[in-house]
């Protein structure tokens, strides 16, 4: 049963979303040889002023 975590910086569209889940989804089914009620996905978002990259928080660019 695979299991995928996608982190994210908050922001995109509920549609964004279901698209990327679909994809992954996809991606593991045919790699994995399973099928798609095998696989769950974790979305989890954070704010900008949760990340730092490159030494600056990412709220600060």
């Amino acid at each position: 049963m695979p299991i995928v975590q996608i982190d994210l910086i908050e922001g995109r569209s509920l549609e964004q979303k279901r698209e990327m889940v679909k994809k992954v989804t996809e991606a593991i089914v045919e790699t994995a040889k399973c099928p798609p009620e095998a696989v769950t996905i974790v979305v989890r978002e954070a704010s900008p002023q949760h990340i730092g990259k490159a030494g600056k928080l990412v709220s600060d660019k």
